[in-house]
């Protein structure tokens, strides 16, 4: 299996599979299962949710599906989030969205996780976005509940600057394990901002969401879309490579932070289209090619 260690004692697939959109997917629970099944058989066997996805359904669609074969459950690891409130008709008294990380929402928005899984831990615990008003002591408090009560048996964070990582971490026993970010050929802010050279300077395995860029670079639209897709496509087309999406994955897994990609979809295929994507061999030209094709100008 193709996997990658996030501490010595805890590792998750090299691709992962994310389930943002898992209610849009009009899969009953035994297509879940044969997906889920299928993405394992492949060596995909992360997990990617957050208790708002699908306005605070995927879990629970996840969870029904797992439970027609719970022997899965030892064969994968679940990824969740906590921390955005969301308004909601499953919550009428929410009149806007916010953040909430006091000890008393992370307990119980873990709880909510763990029943809609029918599973009794959580592999990896994501912040999902940091806040504004933000009591680290509290966070570290509810970790430690968690921890020790082996609900949730890693954490880690999402969306979160160096700065913001560094803070939390101060406070918490258990070490943040990973930040899962937003990164693709049209988004290289964390090439600027720090985050790739802490993620170095710690060696700190991130998590790409939207690699793709939510399929913007498969059907371009701007002018920097269209620059980037015809790179990628002379590109692909001179590794031999099938499937633009293979090479942006490519692109992500050659960098040495050891970028994991968090794929979104309820195709078999394109999952395996990433995993292809670990068997490419790209010169360091050609990434720059992405990247500089991206920015609009060389490096200087």
């Amino acid at each position: 299996m193709n996997s990658i260690k996030l501490t010595s004692n805890f590792e998750i697939s090299r691709i992962v599979h994310e389930h943002w959109r898992l209610s849009d997917w009009n899969l009953n629970n035994q297509d879940i299962l044969k997906l889920a099944q299928q993405a394992i058989e492949v060596g995909v066997t992360t997990f990617d949710h957050a208790d708002i996805y699908g306005n605070y359904s995927c879990e629970k669609l996840f969870g029904d599906a797992l439970a027609l074969k719970p022997t899965l459950r030892k064969d994968i690891q679940l990824i969740t989030k906590c921390g955005i409130k969301l308004q909601s008709d499953k919550f009428p008294s929410r009149k806007l969205n916010y953040y909430d990380y006091t000890f008393n929402h992370i307990i119980s928005s873990v709880e909510n996780s763990l029943k809609k899984f029918k599973t009794d831990y959580i592999d990896l615990l994501l912040l999902h976005r940091p806040s504004p008003f933000f009591n680290p002591e509290e966070v570290a408090k509810a970790f430690s509940v968690l921890k020790k009560s082996g609900k949730v048996l890693h954490f880690g964070v999402s969306n979160f600057t160096p700065q913001q990582f560094e803070m939390l971490n101060t406070y918490t026993n258990e070490k943040l394990v990973t930040n899962q970010v937003e990164i693709s050929p049209l988004c290289l802010e964390h090439f600027d901002n720090g985050n790739i050279d802490y993620f170095l300077q710690k060696n700190i395995k991130p998590m790409a969401w939207s690699p793709l860029a939510g399929g913007q670079l498969l059907n371009p639209t701007t002018e920097k879309e269209q620059r980037v897709f015809k790179t990628l496509t002379k590109i692909a087309n001179d590794l031999n490579i099938d499937s633009i999406d293979t090479l942006i994955y490519a692109w992500l897994l050659k960098h040495p932070a050891g970028i994991i990609p968090v794929v979104g979809t309820q195709k078999i295929e394109r999952i395996k289209n990433a995993l292809a994507a670990l068997t490419i061999e790209m010169s360091l030209e050609q990434w720059f090619k992405i990247y500089t094709a991206s920015t609009g100008v060389d490096v200087p």
